[in-house]
């Protein structure tokens, strides 16, 4: 991925994290028992909340709306900006007009952008959940970003209440928070549209949270649950969920034909009819939903996608596609240039060395520890000999297993996962809370301070922007800076579109890059029903194709749009008998700044 420079600050956020890990750790060995009275107040609230298990569960739901909400005039709702936000958004004005699908336009070839399918149908490339996850926003609230901030709530809330079925109440309440801060705060599962980690990460909390509850009583509720669970996990990371089903399918077939405590037969068919036929109905409606979009029931969206523009393969084991006809040179570049330089990297022995044990699990690591919470790993010894947690290893074992086959990563790939590492992470936490170097209590106030200071970070970074915190590039290497939140990224595009908004009738809007464009940095997407759009983005082709282009969609007022200029330049195109009326204000200000 090609990734534009950042701004230079004097001190990065992940340098301030790092120090504050240093400070703490320093503190508690040489005050051991620094603020324990005061600590010890405050944990035995926190304890008569985290054994009320409802409430504490609705608590962190609660906490992650209502804080992300109260954020909202210093961390405002994000501008889409990149392919991915832009293809799930699409999906979601898709779903939200009540179609699945949308006909190729008669100018596809101008329409034409990453992750975005033309033909045989225009759609989204990816799976349907996170799509419909934004049309409900969208339908609910008029804005797709409230739908995503639903979920992301829904997902810390589950998250407590999973890890409530492993650890005591009171580490998963806490777990339950540091999801909150991490993830419903600050992170791009929340701040961007991309990927669709909160949606996966709720369907992974509620396959791992109901697999111990339903082998200790055989419960319809939590039978449907686990069903849930797997039908998110289907619509939004099928691998990665498979990845964890097979463990939990494995666990529950075990249990039932040799487990002590197993259910009377008839029995379990009786609680398991109905989850399995939510699981079959998803998967039909999966089928029509590939069916509708390109013909073939069996045949995904993504796979069609990449088959049409993809030269690099998903997996190890397949082979480099041939090179397509690409009808613009920023989908080459994308696809033969970023996506194949990304490719060359891994795909020799040293570079497959170092991206698969080296820079995917310090990503990971960083991602969802970040400095701040990696010195409880140091516990890790014991927490792999804990029988309560075993199977949450071996899960993390076969994730990793897969992961070696795939020959990309983003973080979001893992979130199905998220209970696995949290509850293993909080588990060493409490064996570093009982750590007693030399009869002191150094590694309860370690545990404490670390707490105190993830929350002090989430006030840094809140006024990070006031305070000239420099809190990670864009998008940080492939989004493995936690840190994430709404910047000016997408800011040009969207001021822009709002001023084109503002003119009278109908606007076309060609855009025109220089050679040495960066093509993460898109501005061609439109809506679903590109015909009835009050603006149409359309690439420049060339004159010739630009005027049969023009020629169709005569009716609008035509702009030619240059974003690699500084500001940015609106103007209108340049063909006389199509030039707007004199005196329009052009947004050489309003737009452009």
């Amino acid at each position: 991925m090609i990734v534009p420079p950042a701004p230079h600050h004097p001190v990065s956020l992940l340098t301030i994290e790092g120090g504050f890990t240093l400070l703490a750790i320093a503190m508690a060995f040489a005050f051991p028992r620094l603020g324990a009275p005061i600590f010890s107040r405050i944990e035995r609230a926190f304890k008569s909340l985290a054994h009320r298990k409802t409430l504490a569960v609705f608590v962190v739901g609660a906490s992650a709306l209502l804080l992300r909400l109260a954020m909202l005039p210093l961390c405002p709702i994000p501008q889409p900006f990149v392919h991915d936000d832009f293809s799930y958004l699409l999906a979601a004005d898709t779903f939200a007009h009540g179609r699945l699908a949308n006909p190729t336009p008669a100018m596809w070839m101008h329409f034409e952008s990453v992750h975005i399918m033309m033909k045989p149908t225009y759609m989204s490339m990816y799976f349907p959940a996170p799509g419909l996850v934004l049309a409900a926003g969208q339908v609910l609230t008029g804005h797709a970003w409230f739908g995503l901030l639903l979920v992301t709530a829904l997902m810390c809330a589950a998250v407590c209440w999973a890890l409530q079925a492993w650890l005591p109440p009171t580490w998963a309440l806490l777990g339950g928070f540091i999801a909150v801060l991490r993830f419903g705060l600050f992170s791009y599962w929340i701040n961007t549209y991309t990927g669709g980690g909160s949606v996966a990460a709720l369907g992974g909390a509620l396959v791992i949270g109901s697999l111990p509850r339903l082998m200790r009583g055989v419960n319809l509720r939590h039978g449907i649950l686990l069903a849930i669970g797997i039908i998110l996990l289907a619509t939004s990371r099928p691998y990665e969920g498979m990845l964890l089903c097979l463990p939990v399918l494995f666990v529950l077939l075990r249990w039932i034909y040799k487990g002590k405590n197993r259910p009377p037969a008839r029995l379990l068919i009786r609680r398991a009819t109905l989850p399995l036929l939510l699981i079959l109905a998803a998967g039909a409606w999966m089928g029509y939903y590939n069916y509708r979009v390109n013909g073939s029931p069996l045949t995904p969206p993504y796979k069609i996608d990449r088959t049409t523009y993809a030269v690099v393969p998903y997996f190890f084991w397949q082979h480099q596609r041939p090179k397509p006809v690409y009808h613009n040179a920023v989908m080459e570049k994308f696809y033969y240039g970023t996506e194949m330089d990304s490719y060359r990297r891994i795909h020799s022995i040293p570079g497959y060395i170092k991206q698969t044990f080296f820079v995917k699990p310090l990503k990971s690591l960083l991602f969802f520890t970040g400095f701040i919470l990696l010195p409880p790993l140091f516990m890790s010894r014991r927490v792999i000999r804990d029988r309560r947690v075993r199977f949450l290893l071996l899960s993390l074992l076969l994730l990793m297993a897969g992961d070696l086959l795939e020959t990309g990563f983003q973080t979001q790939y893992l979130s199905p996962f998220i209970i696995a590492f949290y509850a293993l992470g909080l588990q060493a936490m409490r064996h570093l809370r009982v750590w007693r170097p030399g009869d002191q209590p150094a590694g309860k106030t370690l545990v404490r301070l670390l707490v105190v200071f993830c929350v002090v970070l989430g006030g840094v970074r809140l006024y990070a922007q006031p305070l000239h915190i420099y809190f990670g590039k864009w998008p940080s290497e492939e989004w493995s800076n936690l840190w994430y939140g709404p910047g000016q990224f997408g800011a040009p595009r969207a001021r822009v579109n709002a001023w084109l908004d503002h003119q009278p009738g109908k606007q076309l809007a060609i855009v025109r890059y220089t050679p040495d464009h960066n093509p993460v940095m898109e501005w061609v997407y439109n809506a679903a029903d590109i015909n009835s759009s009050k603006i149409i983005w359309a690439r420049d082709l060339g004159p010739r194709q630009n005027a049969q282009l023009i020629h169709y969609y005569k009716n609008r007022t035509v702009w030619l749009i240059q974003p690699d200029k500084s500001p940015v330049a609106v103007t209108p195109y340049p063909m006389p008998a199509r030039q707007p009326a004199a005196g329009k204000a052009l947004p050489s200000t309003a737009a452009n700044k």
